[in-house]
């Protein structure tokens, strides 16, 4: 089947709660004093691309770039390590405000909580995370990655002294092999994906993504900028995107910008779940082979829908050679600009952006979206070259995806 555009747009619902709760702005600057107490912590740029903007015929357009997050080339450590950090901090019948980095590697720590495994499912920039937090504070990790993960990404997360391997089954088949062995070896699951019982953590892991959303903020601030007009979020499972659309609505109320969720249209569970409006979550099955592997997931966290349901404007399931496109684009930019090395999940929503502002055949959604030369556009690019080898295939060789597909 052809890959196309697609959009469904939500009416902007009245009288809604504001603050949302566990997305405050107060919980946001508690998230991000956590995250700031590890010594590797600092802020990650927003790059102002000016000359960008003018090509595309919008106001304005900023990029968060994630690449510099932790040195590890992804946003996914603000969740997984915010959730552990709770999960530690409840065991020992304190908050995550009492426990930063420096007091849950202590000796009087390590003591009473023993040796803990904590296990995972991921496409990547996620398991890495929670690699790298259990190895932070001392502890284990186990990661199973879906068939098709890339081997750099696999090694990346064995560097950090995780036991982690490649299944042969999709993303949500390894989420439950995951949740399997955690029921039979005791282990702790760190999972964005949200089920009855099961509710805790991923919770913690939307938070921990709001520290990306904060700083976004406060620098746009210091660029003089009141509020962005639109913001477009992609979309995997939802809880990034859920994150950023509930703090930006806790921020601005009915005032907040417009939020567009993007997907790949072979991974587009949280759009076909907006698209049938029915109360029920829509899932993807099958093997999910877009190239944005890290959104290659088939089955909405329920947490982050319910939020998207109420708070998100539009959702658009886009072709795979937008990615592509965002990926040149961000790392090719006009003169003047700063270049954003970005990977195809962290590229999505520029290049779906960039194709609606410059395609006349899609001049419709940009009507839609209310895109114009006033627009104000905030875009995460949430990885950078999390996979080299395809990253200089993509945007060296022109790999793909061939233009035939347009």
């Amino acid at each position: 089947m052809k890959e196309t555009f697609k959009i469904v747009q939500a009416e902007r619902k009245k009288g809604q709660k504001y603050p949302l709760g566990f997305l405050s702005i107060d919980t946001a600057k508690e998230v991000k004093s956590f995250h700031e107490s590890f010594p590797v912590y600092t802020e990650t740029p927003l790059r102002d691309m000016k000359n960008l903007a003018k090509e595309l015929g919008l106001g304005a357009i900023y990029v968060k770039d994630e690449s510099y997050r932790f040195g590890l080339n992804a946003f996914k450590v603000l969740g997984g390590s915010l959730a552990i950090g709770n999960y530690l901090a409840k065991r020992l019948n304190s908050s995550i405000s009492e426990m930063p980095h420096e007091r849950l590697i202590s000796e009087e720590v390590r003591k009473e909580l023993g040796d803990m495994v904590f296990v995972t499912a991921t496409d990547g920039n996620h398991g890495r995370g929670v690699a790298w937090t259990a190895n932070q504070l001392k502890q284990h990790s186990v990661v199973y990655m879906p068939k098709g993960s890339a081997k750099e990404r696999l090694d990346n997360i064995r560097a950090e002294g995780a036991e982690a391997s490649i299944i042969d089954g999709n993303y949500d088949e390894a989420v439950r092999l995951a949740n399997r062995m955690a029921e039979e070896k005791g282990w702790v699951m760190v999972q964005d994906t949200a089920w009855e019982g099961y509710e805790d953590i991923p919770t913690w892991i939307i938070q921990g993504y709001s520290t990306m959303g904060y700083e976004a903020y406060e620098q746009l601030k210091s660029f003089g900028v009141e509020k962005p007009t639109h913001i477009f979020l992609q979309a995997g499972v939802g809880s990034m995107a859920a994150s950023i659309t509930g703090l930006f609505s806790a921020i601005y109320g009915e005032d907040r910008p417009i939020i567009t969720i993007v997907e790949p249209n072979k991974a587009d569970c949280v759009y076909r779940t907006a698209e049938a409006d029915d109360g029920e979550l829509h899932f993807v099955t099958g093997d999910m082979d877009t190239i944005m592997a890290g959104l290659a997931c088939g089955e909405p966290c329920t947490i982050a829908w319910n939020i998207l349901k109420d708070y998100a404007d539009n959702f658009i399931s886009c072709p795979d050679y937008t990615a592509a496109e965002g990926m040149r684009i961000l790392g090719n930019p006009p003169r003047g600009d700063e270049r954003v090395i970005s990977g195809e999940s962290g590229a999505a929503t520029l290049g779906c952006v960039a194709e609606i502002m410059t395609n006349n055949n899609l001049a419709w959604i940009k009507e839609k979206l209310k895109l114009d030369e006033n627009s104000r556009v905030l875009f995460f690019s949430t990885e950078g070259d999390t996979d080299k080898e395809n990253y200089r295939d993509v945007v060296w060789n022109g790999k793909y995806p061939s233009y035939e597909d347009r």
